[in-house]
């Protein structure tokens, strides 16, 4: 072996990722569903090439964090999970103005993360430097939010639909979306 492959340290065979989406499937059937969850796969992505380049397209952001819910408990960067700050509808907001989101509505590892770096999950500060810049064509007047407590059938069939009525009004050239 060479002095480079002397450095390299595989993990040992037991030290294997662990099946979580077969476990997940596993769990659903074990709550009593008649069918094993089953995750989002297309044979074909309505993804399409962009008509003009990216300095001159207008972009907008679609984000599953959730505004601030007064009554709905502790929902800052270290909140533990809290349903009550999930939201039902989609919505939006101006995106010239900062305002609290949060991601307390949701599932995720809060032993190794914090939430406290709203940029991870809400890019919209990267994006205003991004138009000042002139590396994007401008933001959206808005940006927007999509529930993640849907179907897969009602998040298709209806929050999409609004957000991309909503992006039409706004004359959105391309939409990055951001999944907290």
């Amino acid at each position: 072996m060479t002095t480079a492959e002397d450095d390299i340290q595989f993990a040992e065979p037991q030290d294997m990722p662990v099946g979580y989406m077969q476990r997940l499937r596993d769990y659903y059937l074990a709550l009593g569903y008649d069918n094993p969850y089953r995750w989002a796969q297309y044979s074909q992505v309505p993804f399409c090439p962009l008509n003009k380049s990216l300095d001159a397209s207008r972009v907008g952001l679609v984000t599953t964090a959730a505004p601030y819910k007064p009554d709905a408990g502790e929902q800052g960067a270290r909140a533990p999970y809290n349903a009550a700050a999930k939201f039902y509808q989609v919505y939006s907001s101006p995106s010239d103005r900062d305002q609290f989101l949060g991601i307390s509505h949701l599932g995720y590892d809060r032993v190794y993360s914090t939430a406290e770096d709203i940029n991870a999950f809400f890019p919209l500060v990267a994006l205003r430097e991004a138009a000042a810049q002139g590396r994007i064509g401008d933001l959206a007047p808005r940006y927007y939010g999509a529930p993640t407590n849907r179907s897969q059938v009602t998040t298709i069939r209806q929050d999409c639909a609004d957000i991309l009525q909503m992006m039409r009004e706004d004359e959105v050239d391309l939409a990055i979306l951001v999944p907290s």
